[in-house]
């Protein structure tokens, strides 16, 4: 008997399990308003060099705001003031000769800047003054939460798999709410970075532990539903970014805003089970037991005592090193789940470089910058509804490699398209956006279906951490724009396209159940043993083996 049999008698798709996705949605709302927090907190208003000290002169008499600032700063094509430079001494010729002559002495600004605070209030470019040569610094910003995520996906990933999925999320809501507080509470920027990098490193805890303990509680026929589902709890959080941002324009009070229903999720945790499936596969059948009939009385099958007994839960996984403490090294020792764990992680890259490629670059198209947000966030719904279809109708493999490739393939049209095109062009960005979601969507539940029980969290911490990392270098590969200005794009291009192929490459996984053991991996892919099943549930099944005759 297989656990999906065991899952069955509870009803694998009732209140029960509606009831722990809606709770976990709740602190998975959270994730996308800090991950792309920095297109607000970190955004650089227009600006320019204070001229305070050189009014404070007298040298300007009854000259208006607006010759002071002719006489004091070089105008940029536009004819706004220069952002970074300003005249050694007031230039008074210029008010009557708009251009001034080549030999004019330009210095960089003597007493700081002074900023439009028409769209914002505050942020982290006009708090500590990361304007100019320390612009990139801004941006960096985002790099600096993304190594956390990075660090915090080996973090959890590994404890997880060995202390369970409920202990561990408690600490990442805890932890979040700290560091995420603490950093809006920075006095400097390096205090900020690093608070940050702790927040960072929390929120990968929830990030990963609520999709994995939704799809271990379902069903194999609702797994791509309940997946969906989640994901689109990204686009939500997306979308109430653009929302927030607007109202709150103070980058320290934005950061508190979108960090506080994670006091709700924290205040909720007490009905959160842990995974029965982990708890089988790590020897604690008794607990195991204890929360499946929790589930079958939540979702009134009552026989489910009668039919289920506690002894038959430790026969339905069979774990050679039932005390093994499993590590990341495991995902590398047999041959087949090594070539498993490198394809993963090519794609994993792929789909995180492309998609933060795409969402933390959201200027440029001539629209309101909350506006932009907003719809690439509301166009990952519907590309997350489509999704579903499609995980359904063509399967993992195929939804994975056509999403990237098709990805890329709108960033190429992007790059030969020229710029006066600006309508077809944003069309097509936000195209592409969609499109990079989906691929985002289907690879999460593509990879907790891949990974055998007793290392999934560990699988989805290693490819996370890739995934981070590619989402860690896509700020720094938009910077290449200053050597050309298509630069990024061909990047990205070449990326999703090349990780899109090698999605091909990794096996089928609709309508098949999970994975238990290593030892499942290794049978599944060296038999190619999927065939119909012929029990009347429509999910395909292993042809009969000694392990699978238990009873």
């Amino acid at each position: 008997m297989k656990f999906e049999s065991i899952l069955a008698e509870t009803d694998g798709f009732g209140p029960y399990q509606i009831t722990l996705v809606m709770l976990l949605v709740i602190p998975r709302i959270t994730i996308p308003c800090h991950f792309l927090l920095n297109n607000f907190i970190a955004a650089i208003p227009s600006h320019h060099c204070d001229i305070s000290h050189v009014e404070a002169k007298g040298f300007f008499g009854n000259l208006s705001r607006e010759q002071r600032l002719t006489v004091s700063i070089p105008a940029q094509e536009d004819r706004t003031p220069s952002s970074c430079h300003m005249f050694s001494h007031p230039q008074f010729h210029l008010l009557s000769n708009f251009s001034s002559s080549p030999d004019v002495a330009v210095v960089q600004c003597q007493n700081g800047w002074v900023y439009d605070n028409s769209t914002f209030i505050s942020t982290l470019a006009t708090e500590f003054d990361l304007v100019c040569e320390k612009r990139g610094l801004a941006k960096a910003s985002a790099t600096i939460f993304f190594v956390g995520v990075m660090a915090g996906s080996v973090f959890f990933g590994l404890l997880c798999d060995k202390y369970g999925r409920r202990n561990m999320l408690l600490m990442s809501y805890v932890s979040s709410i700290v560091f995420s507080v603490a950093s809006a509470f920075s006095s400097t920027f390096i205090m900020f970075a690093a608070f940050r990098f702790l927040t960072g490193f929390a929120l990968t805890g929830i990030s990963n532990i609520s999709f994995v303990l939704s799809i271990e509680w379902v069903d194999t026929k609702h797994r791509t539903c309940i997946g969906v589902f989640g994901s689109i709890s990204w686009a939500v959080g997306n979308m109430l970014l653009a929302g927030f941002a607007y109202l709150v324009t103070d980058w320290r009070m934005l950061i508190i805003t979108v960090t506080s229903p994670l006091l709700l999720a924290a205040a909720t945790w007490w009905w959160i089970p842990e995974s029965a499936r982990w708890l089988i596969a790590n020897g604690k059948p008794d607990m195991a037991y204890k929360y499946l009939q929790k589930c079958a009385n939540f979702n009134e099958r009552r026989h489910f005592m009668s039919r289920v007994k506690p002894e038959t839960l430790s026969t339905i996984v069979s774990v050679d090193n039932q005390g093994h403490s499993y590590t990341y090294l495991d995902l590398f020792k047999t041959p087949h789940l090594r070539r498993l764990a490198l394809f993963t992680g090519i794609v994993w890259y792929g789909v995180a470089s492309t998609y933060y490629g795409i969402s933390l670059n959201i200027t440029g198209f001539g629209l309101d910058l909350y506006l932009t947000h907003f719809i690439y966030a509301s166009i990952e719904v519907p590309a997350k509804i489509l999704t579903y279809f499609c995980l359904n109708k063509v399967g993992r493999r195929l939804c994975q490699t056509g999403t990237l490739v098709l990805t890329g393939f709108c960033i190429l049209i992007n790059i030969i398209t020229p710029t006066e095109y600006w309508m077809f062009r944003t069309v097509i960005a936000v195209l592409g956006k969609g499109l990079s979601e989906a691929s985002f969507t289907t690879i999460i539940l593509y990879t907790t279906e891949l990974y055998p029980t007793v290392l999934r969290q560990n699988g989805l911490g290693y490819t996370n951490f890739i995934a981070r990392l590619g989402a860690s270098i896509a700020p720094l590969i938009m910077l290449l724009e200053e050597v050309w200005t298509l630069l990024p794009q061909v990047v990205f291009c070449a990326v999703a396209i090349s990780s899109g192929l090698i999605a091909w490459l990794l096996p089928e996984t609709n309508n098949i159940r999970l994975p238990e053991t290593i030892e499942d991996i290794e049978e599944m892919r060296k038999r190619s043993v999927y065939i119909t099943s012929d029990d009347h549930s429509g999910v395909p099944q292993k042809k009969p083996s000694t392990a699978d005759t238990t009873q």
